[in-house]
């Protein structure tokens, strides 16, 4: 067995292990990923600290507790605010989806009005098993997450290990990083570093951008619709900021929520114009100037590829698949481009430049 043999064998186990492991003990690592996550977007911080002379165990747990208490007075801010209509959208939840059965049923009357029996059936039947597909598929997804995620999990080891994981990580950061990169493997460490590098500039960039963007659409959302009178605008925007993580997700729940109220509660058609027109403008604002500006081009993750690996990795792993799929969206896509570049690079792609080689034909 050829060096590139053994090197291509021993990487293809690691990666195994790495996944078979990761699958086994998926039920209580999440506290430990929200703790690295944590760690990691925090440490630029902390840096900064140390470089001003504080004491690396000091920055960390200063700037841990900073972010912790911003956090809880975020939800002691916002949960009041949201209480009053998350009680009230579910006690009139029965009276609205029967509402959105009305409507639904009016369209279907106008469509067998206006088309011969046999269109209406065809009609009828592929509406029907769409939906149908849509609920299975989206149930599927939402039992596995919350069976193998939360239900698994315990809330309260997230809730009381996940800071210990974070300080702790915050402190030792840089003598982790310089002891995985002493085990590195001396031959390859150089294009290792290179790799991981390009990983981090991706992922960094990707998520401090991708935040922003959910926070400036969730409060773009929410105050627009509220501004309409829109009963419930709060609770939408909320939830679209939160689901704009996920490209086209976030837009598309929370136009068809906001739609299907706005059809129900106005008895004036063109206020339903208004809220479509809000999402309209929302999504221009999105995709041409919110996503490129605080984005960019340079994260390389297209979002179908985003939204593949959260749905997959969501539905191996649960809530924790859902927290690691963009990292590993990144790490893929990096040794994907990298192993791509090898390729065209290699006589296996262009069998002239075996000639041009030491030692070929010729």
């Amino acid at each position: 067995m050829t060096t590139v043999q053994r090197n291509t064998w021993f990487w293809l186990v690691g990666f195994a292990l790495f996944f078979l492991a990761l699958w086994l003990l998926s039920a209580i690592l999440l506290p430990f990923v929200a703790g690295i996550a944590i760690a990691y977007f925090l440490n630029p911080l902390v840096n900064r600290l140390e470089h001003l002379k504080v004491p690396r165990g000091l920055s960390a747990f200063i700037v841990l507790v900073l972010f912790l208490t911003l956090l809880v007075l975020v939800i002691m801010l916002v949960v009041p605010i949201l209480e009053a209509q998350v009680l009230d959208l579910a006690a009139n939840l029965p009276s609205l989806l029967a509402a959105a059965r009305r409507e639904a049923e009016s369209l279907m009357q106008l469509a067998q009005e206006r088309l011969t029996p046999e269109d209406f059936g065809k009609l009828r039947d592929a509406v029907g098993g769409k939906l149908s597909e849509m609920f299975t598929v989206l149930g599927t997804v939402f039992r596995d997450v919350v069976t193998r995620g939360v239900a698994l999990a315990n809330m309260l080891s997230l809730v009381f290990v996940t800071p210990v994981v974070s300080f702790f990580l915050l402190r030792d950061w840089n003598r982790i990083l310089a002891r995985l990169n002493g085990w590195l493997p001396r031959a390859q460490a150089a294009t290792i570093r290179e790799q991981a590098a390009r990983i981090d500039e991706i992922l960094s960039a990707y998520l401090r951008g991708q935040l922003s963007v959910c926070v400036v659409l969730g409060i773009y959302y929410a105050v627009g619709l509220t501004v309409l009178g829109l009963n419930f605008g709060s609770v939408i925007g909320l939830l679209i900021g939160i689901l704009a993580f996920i490209p086209y997700v976030g837009f598309a729940v929370g136009f068809v929520l906001a739609l299907l109220l706005a059809l129900t509660q106005f008895s004036d058609q063109h206020y339903v114009l208004y809220v479509a027109a809000l999402f309209v403008a929302g999504m221009i604002m999105e995709g041409n100037f919110l996503t490129p500006k605080l984005v960019g081009e340079r994260v390389q993750l297209h979002p179908v590829w985003i939204v593949f690996a959260l749905l997959s990795f969501g539905t191996l792993f649960g809530l924790l698949g859902v927290l690691i799929a963009v990292p590993m969206a990144a790490v893929i896509g990096v040794l994907v481009r990298f192993g791509l570049s090898r390729y065209l690079a290699s006589p296996l792609y262009d069998p002239a430049k075996a000639k041009s080689e030491p030692g070929g034909a010729g």
